[in-house]
């Protein structure tokens, strides 16, 4: 690929920076990129001292907020790594008109393939009997078969529909809820699209698929899981937000509900060790959309955002 300008390029990814296959592909075609190797989100402060006069932002998690984008003049694009908006102004991009680019549902299969883990871990008692055994109890407790069981989807876009197919051997009721209406995916997968109070109430495991917003900040709280069967699971691989965290603890602790698996926290990492080390609590650590092939076919979309915003401009042949 041969560039007649070779714009300024500032990578903040953890997960792309590790990957020496990507940084070549990008630094073939924008000489000038540089990349962050702290192995960290950065901060505000650390993101504007990272990027300086860049051009172009390609972004993971790292909050891209109006005082960054203040700080940041010759800014003209921001490519997103991901499919999670949360931690970006749009408003504030909207206004300085710095284009976007983002593709949603990239890692869809990865998110899906975790939650479904979740899912078959929770109900036949993998963690608590595995972590038993590695400290020498011999604990045959094998829990119960997800066949059969109902599975309330919370959030069906490209995330939570993939959950839905992926759950479809297992002759699983399904449960929809959604802001659109999703008659015809649940027509493909067999779903019934219901309200929310529905979905709490019958699920057998609850799964969330939200982007995190005013409307589904602590949309789990303390009603929520009160009202989910003393039998039932919550699984969270959306944004930790959507769970009330303190709420969460209290009914770990109380056996309100029967178990619980995260892989996304309000706070990252988290620290609160009392809800780490509740026994019916499974976490990871915001790996949902990081297996191998998801980081590939991320971090390509975001770079394919940076080419086309040059080739538009002539800038590349």
């Amino acid at each position: 690929m041969a560039a007649q300008h070779s714009p300024q390029v500032a990578v903040t990814p953890p997960a792309i920076c590790k990957f020496p296959a990507l940084c070549k592909t990008l630094t073939d075609a924008f000489p000038a990129t540089r990349f962050n190797d702290s192995g960290q989100y950065l901060s505000e402060d650390a993101l504007i001292d990272f990027c300086g006069d860049a051009e172009v932002l390609l972004i993971g998690r790292d909050p891209l907020t109006e005082r960054v984008l203040a700080a940041l003049p010759n800014l003209r694009l921001v490519a997103k790594y991901g499919v999670g908006l949360d931690n970006l102004d749009l408003a504030a991009l909207e206004k300085r008109g710095i284009r976007l680019g983002w593709t949603a549902g990239v890692n869809r299969r990865s998110a899906a393939e975790l939650a479904l883990a979740f899912m078959l871990g929770l109900c036949h008692n993998v963690f608590p009997s595995g972590m038993a055994l590695k400290q020498g109890r011999w604990e045959k407790d094998g829990g119960v078969l997800l066949q059969g069981k109902t599975v309330g989807i919370i959030g069906c876009g490209h995330i939570g529909s993939e959950v839905a197919r992926l759950l479809q051997p297992f002759g699983c009721p399904l449960l929809v809820r959604d802001i659109l209406d999703k008659s015809e995916m649940c027509g493909e997968v067999g779903a019934r699209q219901v309200d929310f109070d529905t979905l709490i109430r019958e699920a057998d495991v609850v799964t969330l698929h939200v982007p995190l917003t005013d409307e589904t900040r602590n949309l789990i709280d303390g009603w929520a899981l009160r009202e989910m069967k003393p039998s039932a699971f919550l699984v969270n691989t959306s944004r930790g937000e959507v769970v009330d965290e303190r709420a969460l603890k209290q009914a770990l602790t109380a056996g309100t509900i029967a178990g619980a698996a995260l892989d996304v926290f309000a706070q990252e990492p988290p620290e609160d060790m009392e809800l780490l080390a509740c026994p019916n609590l499974f976490a990871t650590p915001h790996i949902g959309g990081n297996a191998v092939e998801a980081v590939e076919a991320m971090a390509r979309s975001a770079i394919a955002h940076i080419v086309d915003y040059y080739k538009e401009r002539g800038w590349i042949l």
